[in-house]
């Protein structure tokens, strides 16, 4: 569903000559114990009020790191009102959530546990109980000062840290096998470029690293007001974090309101209401073909015993 206000079409020539797209690194660093803890953490329904979500609910890691709903299902039913984003690679973001109310992965692990439509716990409670079973003893094998609200958050940050997805097709061209890409991706990239979509989306999350506003050169249909419900600024209304296009093929539906499931209505409203410059069909395709091209290549790391 589109429903736009047609208050201005400018149709402008964008070149970014700083803005590029590095591949995503092979390896990152990381502490492997508080991440193996993170990891359990993660996939743990105990973290929610009722013992029925775990972050791996809303965030499945084989499939995009998302849940591929409009909006997340909360303990009891409870409906989110904002679409959820991949945790695969939000390493490289700038701010997490869509607002960037958290600074880091750490910081962005306190909110769905706490969230009352989220996973809706409480840390005064659930360090107690965690405390009543064997993380008790694996925390404190890993932190000094054992189970606490900080180190929770910490491990699970740990975790989330090394769900990085190297070698997409598209990184591989960019390490120099340029006969990878099919002319028609090549084609798709060239225009993401010229039409300027790597005026947002570039770096090594091909996003992630700053805001704009969801409809910046065309006013559109938004419930949402985005950073101002975190800085209550008026100059800060729809404005959102970039999001991320690795492995955009699959973490649809697409925008902070799940409006689009499908990558050929996503491109063309971005190319009218951000870019002023409306795409023909086959240009859209094109980008839509380069777009597949970044999905990249997951390894969850083993759950191993480790004195």
């Amino acid at each position: 569903m589109l429903r736009i206000v047609f208050t201005c079409l400018i149709f402008i020539v964008i070149t970014v000559p700083a803005a590029t797209i590095t591949p995503i690194p092979q390896n990152i660093e990381y502490n492997l114990k508080k991440a193996l803890l993170g990891k359990k953490l993660f996939n743990d329904t105990r973290l929610s009020s009722n013992n029925t979500l775990s972050c791996a609910s809303c965030h499945d890691l084989q499939n995009g790191g998302d849940d591929n709903l409009i909006f997340a299902v909360g303990v009891d039913g409870a409906i989110g009102n904002i679409n959820t984003p991949t945790v695969l690679n939000s390493t490289f973001n700038f701010r997490q959530f869509w607002d960037g109310r958290a600074k880091d992965l750490q910081e962005q692990a306190f909110g769905p546990i706490e969230n009352p439509i989220e996973m809706a716990h409480d840390f005064s409670k659930l360090i107690p109980q965690l405390k009543e079973t064997e993380y008790k003893n694996e925390f404190s094998k890993v932190y000094k000062d054992g189970i606490t609200k900080k180190n929770v958050a910490n491990a699970i940050a740990e975790f989330e840290k090394t769900l990085i997805t190297p070698n997409s097709k598209f990184d591989r061209y960019l390490r120099g096998e340029k006969d990878i890409l099919s002319n028609f991706e090549k084609e798709g990239y060239r225009l993401f470029k010229d039409k300027g979509c790597i005026t947002c989306h570039h770096g090594v999350n091909i996003g992630g690293n700053l805001y704009n506003k969801f409809g910046t050169l065309m006013e559109i249909e938004n419930d949402n007001l985005g950073r101002f419900n975190v800085t209550k600024n008026k100059d800060d209304k729809y404005y959102f974090k970039v999001p991320s296009l690795r492995n955009i093929a699959l973490t649809s539906p697409y925008f902070h309101d799940g409006r689009y499931y499908d990558l050929e209505s996503a491109v063309s409203t971005m190319a009218l209401v951000q870019l002023g410059r409306p795409m023909k069909q086959d240009e859209i395709l094109s980008i839509v073909a380069f777009l597949k091209t970044l999905t990249g290549k997951l390894k969850i790391i083993e759950n191993k015993k480790h004195d």
